[in-house]
């Protein structure tokens, strides 16, 4: 592990290339898993205020999950995330015409209707945050679905923590990432002969 700060930070995102490829994938991490995207408390409110101003870039079925669900709800482990459409993906996730999975927070975004992108673990992935009280851990989170995306991070040579900057800073601060970066360069110095 490496420490920046109250972060702790594991090697993998420096050592694991990573580069998402929708293409390929077609933003199936917003409609696998055992539940919606983890939030943070802080996003709770957010997305209580966005929601009417996001409602009109989500499917009919996202709208009536969050007017059942609320705009956040727990897990089976007492988490907070995002609800989910019968079980399957995000309430907030929109299709394009070639199948491709996006979030309808974010394409509210991009219109510039709010100025919340989206939630920090949907813009970190495949980076997760877990918190502590004295610290914040920073690990990479290998997920089969995202094969064709280390393929490519492989080919273009792209560490995660590189692919994830704009994410990494809005998150920690650029100081932080400045940090990060001569870490890393030390660190594949060291490791990489």
């Amino acid at each position: 592990m490496i420490q920046i700060g109250k972060t702790l930070i594991s090697e993998n995102i420096i050592e694991e290339q990573f580069v998402c490829n929708i293409a390929k994938c077609k933003g199936e991490c917003c409609v696998q898993g055992d539940a919606g995207a983890p939030l943070e408390q802080g996003e709770l409110e957010i997305l209580d205020d966005v929601f009417e101003k996001v409602k009109p870039y989500i499917t009919a079925k996202g709208i009536e999950s969050v007017e059942e669900h609320g705009t956040w709800t727990k897990d089976e482990f007492d988490e907070l995330v995002t609800p989910l459409i019968d079980g399957k993906e995000c309430a907030y996730t929109v299709f394009d015409k070639a199948g491709v999975a996006k979030c309808g927070i974010e394409d509210a975004y991009n219109d510039g209707a709010i100025t919340w992108r989206k939630p920090a673990s949907c813009h970190l992935y495949p980076i997760r945050v877990t918190e502590y009280s004295e610290f914040s851990a920073v690990n990479y989170h290998e997920w089969d679905i995202c094969s064709s995306a280390c393929t490519l991070g492989e080919e273009l040579k792209v560490p995660v923590y590189k692919f994830l900057k704009e994410p990494l800073i809005t998150k920690f601060g650029k100081n932080w990432y400045k940090e990060l970066e001569k870490v890393a360069d030390e660190y594949l110095k060291q490791f990489s002969k």
